[in-house]
C-alpha cells in the first residue's frame, strides 16, 4: 500500500518524524557540528531542502530533535513517556550547539538567558504534563525536566568525572526507575 495513499498532512507527519529520528541518531553519533542537513537527509530518504523546508536551520532541527513531546495524541502510559524522555540522553551528553552550551552557562547568571532558558523549559515541561495523570502532573513534569537538566549540566559544564565516558544507556538505565516513579499515577 505505501504512503500514496494516505493524506497529505499524514504524510507529512510521518516524514517530518522520520528527518527527526535520522537526525536524532546523527546528532548522537557525530555531533552537532559534524551533523550536516545532507546526511540528515540521506538517512531520512528526503531531498536535504525538504529538511530546511520543514525545519528551517541546523539549530532549530536540533531543538526539535532533542525536545521532548509525546509520540502522537494517543494515550501515551508512563513507561512510553520515561522512554521517550531517556531517548534524548544521547544527545544532550553528545556535542551540543555552541548556543545550546552558551545558554546553559547563562541561565543563571544574565536575566535574559534565564527567560530564554525558562520558555524552552516551560514548552517542554507542559508537553510532558500532558502526558502524564495525576493532578500534579506539571510538578512531576518539571522535576523530570530538571533531573535531564541535570545531568546535562553535570556532563555539558562541569565535566563531571563520574559522568565523564559513561555510555548514555548505563545512565538511562539506572535514572530509569526515578523517571517513572514520577511519570506514573500519582502517589497518594
Amino acid at each position: 500500500m505505501g504512503e500514496k495513499g494516505l493524506p497529505r498532512a499524514e504524510r507529512r507527519r510521518r516524514t517530518e518524524e522520520r528527518i527527526l529520528e535520522s537526525a536524532r541518531a546523527l546528532f548522537a553519533e557525530v555531533g552537532f557540528e559534524r551533523a550536516t542537513i545532507r546526511a540528515i537527509a540521506g538517512r531520512a530518504e528526503v531531498d536535504p531542502a525538504l529538511v530546511m523546508q520543514y525545519f528551517g536551520n541546523k539549530q532549530e532541527l536540533f531543538q526539535r530533535a532533542v525536545r521532548v513531546a509525546p509520540a502522537s495524541h494517543d494515550e501515551v502510559n508512563a513507561d512510553e513517556v520515561v522512554e521517550q524522555l531517556l531517548g534524548t540522553l544521547g544527545l544532550k551528553m553528545g556535542e551540543l550547539p555552541q548556543s545550546s552550551l552558551a545558554m546553559m552557562r547563562s541561565m543563571l547568571t544574565h536575566p535574559e538567558a534565564a527567560v530564554s532558558a525558562r520558555k524552552v523549559l516551560g514548552e517542554q515541561i507542559d508537553r510532558l504534563a500532558q502526558a502524564v495523570p495525576g493532578e500534579d502532573a506539571r510538578l512531576r513534569a518539571a522535576l523530570m525536566m530538571t533531573i535531564m537538566l541535570g545531568v546535562t549540566v553535570g556532563h555539558q559544564l562541569l565535566d563531571l568525572d563520574e559522568l565523564r565516558g559513561v555510555p548514555p544507556e548505563d545512565i538511562a538505565r539506572l535514572l530509569r526507575p526515578g523517571l517513572q516513579a514520577l511519570a506514573g499515577p500519582a502517589a497518594s
